[in-house]
């Protein structure tokens, strides 16, 4: 028997890739069957003929042919793959499953992520996700674990990648607007009270609306961006919104925008960098490419909307 070290394992993906090609005729059924890209498949083919140093397979346009060593080794490695096809722990679906932890603000994983996550599992039943929530304006890294991370930060200072780059409004319950004077200016907001949270200040928007105010310094504190949104909806003040967050309470009017004016929000949200990101290889993903595919998909559609609910406004 060689020594350990005198051994050279290929990889099961490019047994796979082998004995596929082979078995189907084309690169491009290869891909099908394995759910990859032919361009995958030929990197994987070439990977292992590189191991080996011997071509396994002729290429003459679209047809494949076995050369003298890969009729040999193909016998070996459909033994090879059928033992280990065989195994009972391979058969097992929860074994099939790739797992994929995903950490959030909470705010973004209740009205960006959820309601969209049914798309994901039909379009990737081998992925099963766990979303976790991080802790809204703690300057730390994602949970031990984590895969792939949505934060809420300045694009100057992080290293992520841009998701979602809302607008702020001043939104107000129906009961609110009622008990307050009449709002027809942004200048009228001196009389009302203004909710509070740093992850939405509300310097920017008043600059934007021509009010030299300091940012307010009374009343409660939320450290979170859904928080203050069910303050709102509750009557106790006004909040800055980002429609893509807040639309389900401004589709049905229990938020009303009080003007126009917006102002870029203050924290969007990033992707941040994660190991597998290869967006030029879509059918060689990893599950966090995968998701991380899907991801930017669902903000940007998120970003149409808003712009469209915006634009209804002026």
């Amino acid at each position: 028997m060689p020594a350990a070290n005198d051994l050279r394992f290929p990889s099961i993906d490019g047994l796979r890739a082998f004995e596929a090609a082979e078995r189907l005729g084309s690169f491009e059924r290869a891909a099908d069957e394995l759910a990859i890209s032919a361009s995958a498949v030929s990197k994987r083919l070439a990977t292992l003929e590189d191991l080996l140093n011997t071509p396994l397979l002729l290429r003459s346009g679209k047809t494949l042919a076995l050369t003298a060593a890969g009729k040999e080794y193909l016998t070996q490695v459909r033994a090879a793959l059928s033992l280990l096809a065989a195994m009972p722990l391979h058969q097992r679906p929860s074994q099939r499953l790739q797992r994929l932890r995903v950490t959030a603000p909470p705010t973004f994983a209740r009205q960006i992520l959820v309601p969209q996550l049914a798309s994901f599992t039909a379009a990737h039943p081998e992925i099963e996700l766990e979303l976790l929530l991080s802790i809204p304006y703690l300057d730390s890294a994602a949970p031990q674990g984590s895969d792939i991370e949505v934060r809420a930060g300045d694009p100057a200072t992080l290293a992520g990648s841009l998701l979602l780059a809302d607008r702020v409004l001043p939104v107000a319950a129906p009961a609110l607007i009622a008990r307050l004077p009449a709002l027809r200016q942004p200048a009228d907001l001196a009389h009302a009270p203004l909710l509070r949270t740093p992850l939405e200040p509300w310097t920017p928007w008043l600059r934007a609306a021509g009010l030299p105010w300091p940012e307010p310094s009374s009343g409660p504190r939320l450290v979170d961006l859904g928080l203050t949104l069910e303050a709102a909806v509750s009557g106790q003040g006004v909040a800055l919104a980002r429609p893509s967050l807040a639309r389900h309470w401004l589709a049905t009017g229990t938020l009303l925008p009080l003007f126009a004016i917006t102002a870029p929000a203050a924290n969007p949200y990033l992707l941040m960098p994660f190991e597998g990101d290869s967006p030029d290889q879509a059918g060689d993903r990893s599950a966090a490419g995968h998701f991380a595919h899907w991801l930017r998909a669902v903000c940007t559609d998120a970003m149409r909307q808003s712009d469209a609910w915006l634009s209804g406004l002026a």
